[in-house]
């Protein structure tokens, strides 16, 4: 393919060799990329100060066929992530939404929806939104764009309209109370409104009228397990993050 540019957005960054440094980036085009950026530890790199997690960058890479790792020739950054990056609590939530798409987009795939969630919710997060609201809006999002987490109106298996819910033990879909039967986790009106929202609304507007804290929770939770029951394992960024915020 030869010399590519494009807009990313930096999923990951971590040491290779003395010298180097392994990126993964996401593209609207070209979904997931890892490259080298050789000579990123270098005290005078020309990378300096680009190669920074969730940073919105301009990026150029050299792409042989066959070969699985790309050469990033030249980053140019166009928005910082300062904003995440002054406490703990902002590193870990971070993280953790960079983890998603490292696990849920393609590589060498169209990712334009998956681009254009994480970008939006980074400059939502930048204004000031509140870190919670984005993260549930976050997490609902990659969940439905995925296609393992649909909007919830109607029951899958009776058709019957959603106005209380139940999310089974092993299950990706919210079931009706009757055909969801017991051992499940209930799923109250006030989280079904949430995940209608956000299909409609942008999180700016939610933010102006948001659903409670309690709500909230409940919508970590749903999502949870959901996530995991299509993974068959946790986030390893979500387990850090609770982990650590619980200890403090």
């Amino acid at each position: 393919m030869g010399l590519v540019t494009a807009e990313a957005l930096i999923l990951d960054v971590f040491d290779l060799h003395d010298q180097d440094r392994i990126v993964t980036l996401l593209t609207r085009e070209q979904g997931k990329k890892k490259g080298v950026a050789r000579g990123a530890r270098r005290k005078y790199s020309r990378f300096a100060g680009q190669l920074q997690p969730l940073a919105k960058v301009r990026v150029t890479w050299f792409e042989k066929p066959g070969r699985d790792l790309v050469r990033v020739s030249s980053v140019e950054l166009i928005r910082a992530s300062d904003r995440l990056q002054l406490d703990l609590e902002g590193i870990l939530l971070g993280g953790y939404l960079a983890e998603h798409l490292v696990e849920f987009a393609q590589e060498n795939e169209e990712s334009e929806l998956f681009f254009r969630l994480l970008d939006s919710t980074l400059e939502a997060l930048a204004a000031g939104v509140d870190r919670d609201l984005a993260a549930r809006f976050f997490e609902a999002w990659v969940l439905r764009l995925a296609g393992i987490f649909p909007v919830p109106g109607e029951c899958p298996q009776c058709g019957r309209p959603l106005r209380v819910a139940v999310l089974p033990a092993t299950g990706e879909a919210l079931l009706c109370d009757r055909c969801g039967g017991g051992g499940g986790l209930a799923v109250g009106e006030g989280v079904l409104e949430f995940l209608r929202r956000i299909g409609g609304e942008r999180l700016s507007s939610i933010a102006a009228e948001p659903p409670s804290r309690e709500t909230l929770a409940a919508v970590e939770e749903v999502a949870a397990r959901v996530r995991r029951s299509f993974l068959q394992r946790e986030l390893k960024s979500y387990r850090v993050m609770r982990e650590t915020l619980a200890g403090l």
